[in-house]
């Protein structure tokens, strides 16, 4: 019997399972307490796949159980398998009940508060019943990570070089420019030019982790020979920064997207500062191949007429 008859005849999603669940928590006893079965039963799914296979998917260490090289192949495999089971399982939910779905979402905490937000009321307007969850991170990496295991559908992220990993596919929605924002009350607001030279000595509110305001400020303020501002309030939060800026001592940087759908707030005002700073981009990540649900196309679809409407109106 040649090898993919016998995997169509022997190996079972149930034991795949099984040995995804050994790997994640390191050893057969304690996937045997997740899965609510005996360690016997988890010892004879891998012990199956295994001669099914007729390799060993398993090894031992100090540390417990982790997998071989075949087995991390199957399992790069079965993660796949069982992402295109849920979202058939999605398909077919739609089908029965288009106002039913789920949008998983992974984004930055300024895309997260500003252009991802509108996004999100404008689809759960048409679909009242579905359901979004939204994993903010500040650092890229993570959020690839996300996507790569398959734990959200699409992520919105800023564009500053290449995607490295050839597993994403990459596409732009729109170029967000970056400003220096005051509040209405900051004596630096009723100024027409102001140059960049002279907010460095300025308080500055700055986010505690977000690469790309980091990448931008030193790009900029080193073009001018200047050396960067330090934060004299560092904050993630993007609203915390925004009340803060409000509050008219701090000045900060924004995407111009976050003004835009935060709703018109007259206390803060973008100041009009020479050198600019740049635009950085900002598209939808997926996975290349990968096969959505109804639900987290019509998100993409309205995310693209949004951005459209935005440079239009530019």
């Amino acid at each position: 019997m040649q090898l993919k008859d016998r995997i169509g005849c022997r190996v079972k999603l149930q034991d795949i399972h099984v040995l995804m669940t050994v790997v994640e928590t390191g050893s057969m006893g304690k996937a045997a307490a997740v899965l609510n079965t005996g360690q016997p039963a988890i010892s004879r799914s891998v012990a199956e796949l295994e001669r099914a296979l007729g390799v060993q998917l398993l090894e031992r260490n100090r540390q417990g159980v982790r997998a071989t090289e075949y087995g991390r192949a199957l399992l790069s495999g079965g993660t796949a398998v069982f992402d295109d089971l849920r979202q058939s399982v999605k398909n077919i939910a739609f089908l029965a009940d288009p106002a039913v779905g789920e949008v998983r979402i992974a984004c930055n905490p300024t895309l997260a508060a500003g252009f991802v937000a509108v996004v999100i009321d404008q689809v759960s307007r048409r679909y009242p019943r579905a359901t979004f969850r939204v994993g903010v991170a500040a650092h890229p990496d993570r959020m690839h990570r996300e996507l790569a295991d398959r734990k959200v559908d699409l992520l919105f992220a800023r564009r500053l070089g290449p995607i490295a990993d050839k597993q994403f596919d990459y596409k732009p929605l729109f170029d967000d420019p970056y400003v220096v924002v005051a509040g209405t009350r900051n004596p630096w607001a009723g100024k027409k030019r102001i140059k960049l030279a002279d907010l460095v000595d300025e308080p500055w509110t700055l986010p505690n982790s977000d690469t790309t305001v980091d990448s931008l400020m030193l790009a900029t303020f080193h073009a001018c020979k200047l050396s960067p501002p330090a934060a004299a309030v560092s904050i993630e939060q993007t609203q915390a920064r925004l009340n803060l800026v409000a509050q008219g001592r701090l000045l900060s940087v924004f995407p111009e997207s976050v003004l835009r759908f935060s709703g018109k707030r007259s206390d803060l005002k973008i100041l009009s500062v020479e050198p600019a700073l740049s635009s950085v981009p900002v598209g939808i990540v997926t996975i290349k191949g990968r096969i959505l649900s109804p639900l987290p196309k019509l998100f993409i679809e309205s995310a693209r007429k949004l951005a459209n409407g935005m440079a239009n109106r530019r």
